[in-house]
């Protein structure tokens, strides 16, 4: 067998390589990423994989479209989509494509390594193109071998890029790096009184409508809260954030819940009360697991759980009897992570 491996960088398709040798699948390398901006941005990962390659004798094709104003115009209107709606879609349709009139026997990408993608969705698009033009999508979940791929391109040297490719996912890594300081008042007393603090929570089961908010069963919330500790990140007398903690055995934990109030969220705060959990745990534990769906994973790999552990596949399906939501995704399985907690 001898598939066409669509490649979005070198770093990404070190595991993706390996693991594909190991299987002892024969593949050429495909680079077509006319969504990776600035020019130079593109050019350096362009270039990476060249050597790459030539390093470890791979053939590659190189497509050479450096799409700009094409891009643009086609994500200018729905650029929350644009990954599914174009980045994925026009990649993957070129490489099945080129791969069907060269006689490929299937396809595949190396952006199903990285757990900052959506994972459904590329194998979606992935097979979608494998029918519209009638070759198979080999479709293998790489997400296990990210930090190891990624330790090796360190290791030897390959340039490692900051962000996903699009000028739009450079804005966002430059304005989550560089949130505007808050304009504080002036009076020191205020000031002192909107620095929130983490405190240990006895009357657990008043919080049981906040917690439904990341966790739709009140059955399974009952369950795990006996066991757990929770925490709260209060500000101003009030408990904006939350986070249940169970202990799993002796060296392991398990992030259970975190959510945040609707009218807080999206400033920092679940990620300032899970580093502070982390940080204080870490004294007596080596791991904490956490359990997502397809949307949170970028968010906890993060923080430092960049570590694949499972996946429950259909879990949400079996565990309600209704369709859950999380923003657009329709849940299905649950995707665990874990994180080194001493690890520096």
């Amino acid at each position: 067998m001898k598939i066409l491996l669509h490649t979005c960088c070198a770093p990404c398709s070190v595991y993706c390589i390996q693991r594909l040798r190991e299987m002892n699948i024969e593949m050429d390398v495909y680079w077509y990423n006319p969504n990776i901006h600035p020019y130079m941005e593109y050019k350096a990962r362009r270039d990476t994989l060249k050597e790459y390659t030539k390093m470890i004798n791979v053939n590659a094709i190189f497509e050479e479209e450096y799409g700009l104003r094409e891009f643009c115009k086609n994500v200018v209107n729905d650029l929350e989509n644009r990954c599914i709606n174009y980045c994925y879609r026009v990649r993957l349709e070129k490489t099945a494509k080129y791969a069907k009139e060269h006689g490929y026997d299937a396809f595949s990408t190396t952006l199903l390594i990285s757990p900052y993608q959506n994972h459904e969705g590329l194998k979606k698009v992935g097979e979608e193109m494998a029918q519209k033009y009638n070759i198979p999508f080999f479709y293998e979940d790489f997400r296990p071998g990210f930090r190891e791929g990624q330790a090796k391109a360190r290791e030897i040297g390959l340039y490692m890029q900051k962000y996903c490719g699009c000028v739009f996912s450079e804005e966002i890594r430059y304005y989550c790096h560089n949130q505007a300081k808050r304009d504080y008042p002036m009076d020191l007393k205020a000031i002192k009184e909107e620095k929130p603090q983490v405190k240990r929570i006895e009357n657990k089961e008043d919080y049981i409508d906040l917690l439904l908010e990341a966790d739709p069963s009140k059955t399974s919330i009952m369950k795990y809260l006996q066991d757990s500790d929770v925490y709260g990140l209060k500000l101003n007398d009030e408990i904006i954030s939350l986070a249940v903690i169970l202990y799993i055995d002796k060296n392991t934990l398990e992030l259970k819940n975190l959510v945040t109030k609707k009218e807080y969220r999206k400033k920092g705060y679940a990620k300032r009360l899970l580093k502070h959990l982390c940080g204080n745990y870490k004294q007596k534990y080596d791991k904490m697991l956490v359990g997502t769906t397809e949307n949170n994973i970028p968010f906890y790999v993060k923080q430092g759980f960049d570590k694949y552990e499972k996946t429950i596949k259909n879990y949400f399906i079996d565990m309600a009897n209704e369709e859950i939501r999380d923003g657009d995704l329709i849940c299905t399985d649950m995707i665990y992570y874990s994180k080194d907690l001493k690890k520096k």
